[in-house]
């Protein structure tokens, strides 16, 4: 079956088409995508992309049938030659309907999505996080993308209200790094020593960590020990 390119994307808060390269520049916000040609009112089952939240990544997405979408990630902070991660929602979905995401612009020849691993997915009524069923997932060249590498899932909702997130593998966010050194920090370990090395490029901290044998522990078991330089 062709598979058309042309998309019908509207904002669900402005109403506004979505430029193809202008979705590229950040992550999708709250983006309602519809069937190609359809001009109607908006309805359950015109999916709702998200992406603007800590460690979101969706940059596009591009409507094949009602039942397939073509999805594209942003490349990785100053290198557009990475693009792996994902993660999104999607919400405004209808009970049982099924659908097929494609995941095009991949980086890598070589995934462990090749050998099993599979996406996680949680939602509103069911927080935690699990792994799609490997045999809905696919890694492959497709003819369709010029033979590039693209990883297809296959899903089905069955909770109308509820919100659906999707990811690469479990999200680690760099807020809940922080909030876990804090709490080492607090603990006075005097093993453990933190500091800052520096910032990123988008002015977040970047933590230097020491941990070691405390200062007395090493010169105890050092005591009358000769040195030897190597």
């Amino acid at each position: 079956m062709e598979r058309k390119m042309e998309e019908n994307v509207r904002d669900v808060d402005t109403g506004s088409e979505a430029g193809r390269e202008e979705a590229l520049v950040g992550n999708v916000n709250k983006l309602m995508v519809t069937p190609t040609g359809y001009t109607g009112v908006s309805r359950k089952s015109h999916l709702v992309f998200d992406a603007c939240f800590e460690s979101g990544n969706l940059g596009r997405v591009d409507c094949i049938s009602e039942f397939e979408f073509d999805l594209f990630i942003r490349p990785d902070t100053c290198n557009p030659r990475f693009r792996v991660w994902f993660n999104f929602t999607v919400e405004n979905v209808q009970e049982t309907q099924r659908v097929i995401f494609n995941i095009v612009n991949f980086s890598k020849t070589k995934s462990l999505y090749r050998d099993g691993m599979s996406p996680v997915v949680k939602s509103t009524s069911r927080p935690k996080w699990q792994r799609l069923p490997a045999k809905n997932v696919y890694y492959y060249r497709c003819p369709d993308h010029r033979r590039n590498y693209v990883m297809s899932f296959a899903f089905c909702f069955d909770r109308e209200d509820d919100v659906y997130q999707f990811a690469y593998c479990y999200p680690y966010t760099y807020t809940r790094l922080q909030h876990y050194l804090d709490s080492l920090e607090r603990r006075n370990l005097d093993y453990l020593q933190r500091e800052q090395l520096g910032l990123s490029v988008q002015q977040r901290r970047l933590d230097l960590l020491t941990i070691t044998s405390p200062a007395e522990s090493i010169w105890k078991e050092t005591a009358g020990q000769k040195a030897e330089i190597l």
